[in-house]
């Protein structure tokens, strides 16, 4: 217990505390335009539903995060299917697919906000493909501008996800994959029928995981659009950070504690949804 006080007082300190002021503070009108702290009950949520700024940030961030869960787990999966046989071709290719893992988030956001202006490399290389002048924004379109910052998203963690996928396909037993051989199975019908099933577990960690840590995200997004063009990628923590920076610190807090009650709801029951599917297959 001694060696374990250390641990809990520095949880205490910097994650129990805040998280029980952040439910008091969310009540009150705390600002940075006054110094009193008043209790004000419900009217910083009914404010900002009122104004439809929640209910938008919390529509975009549920966008986001599908997108993101979605990308990264065909990108990882993808990616574990072709390396998955043990050769030294193979073997280098997973380790630079694991670096973008390993870089930080704000690096990958300010090195694709580079490649993707419309001045950038991306749009030289096709204008010298096509042979004219090429010079789309990519993130600066209304519509498609957050399935990029999602795709950037995805493709930063999506090592991850293939060295899940990667582990689960070496769990899986030879003696299988034998028999659907001797049974007369095709290679892509064993696959299907034999390994993708028994791939639940793995589908379970990397959904769960892509999911809420998309809901978390901050830095891609504020290093790539920082919430634009006209606020279509303003996921919750960019309007948290947006508001706090305001001066409007009770307003902040209160949708920091609406996304923790959205991760926690969303969290539980897709979890428990494929764990469920994990027994059934």
């Amino acid at each position: 217990m001694w060696f374990l006080a250390p641990a809990f007082a520095i949880l205490l300190v910097f994650f129990f505390l805040p998280t029980l002021f952040n439910f008091i503070y969310a009540f009150t009108d705390w600002s940075g335009f006054k110094s009193a702290i008043t209790p004000v009950g419900l009217d910083n949520f009914t404010q900002l539903v009122s104004d439809g700024a929640l209910v938008r940030a919390v529509r975009i961030t549920l966008v986001y995060a599908v997108l993101v869960a979605l990308f990264q787990n065909l990108f990882g999966f993808a990616l574990a299917v072709l390396l998955e046989r043990d050769n030294r071709l193979n073997r280098v290719a997973r380790v630079f697919f694991l670096v973008p893992v390993l870089m930080s988030a704000l690096a990958v956001g300010y090195i694709f906000q580079a490649f993707l202006r419309p001045q950038g490399s991306l749009n030289g290389l096709i204008g010298t493909v096509l042979g004219r002048s090429f010079d789309y924004a990519w993130l600066g379109d209304t519509t498609w501008t957050i399935v990029v910052v999602a795709v950037i998203h995805a493709w930063k963690w999506m090592g991850l996800s293939m060295l899940i996928y990667l582990a689960g396909l070496k769990t899986i037993p030879d003696d299988l994959l034998e028999a659907a051989r001797i049974d007369g199975a095709s290679r892509s019908r064993a696959f299907w029928t034999i390994k993708f099933p028994l791939l639940a577990p793995a589908v379970t960690f990397n959904v769960a995981t892509a999911l809420l840590g998309s809901m978390n995200g901050f830095d891609i997004v504020q290093a790539t659009t920082g919430g634009g063009p006209a606020r279509t990628t303003e996921i919750l923590n960019i309007f948290i950070y947006r508001t706090f920076g305001q001066g409007l610190f009770a307003q902040a807090t209160a949708m920091s504690l609406v996304l923790f009650l959205l991760v926690a709801l969303l969290a539980f029951p897709v979890i428990r949804m494929l764990r469920r599917r994990e027994a059934v297959l």
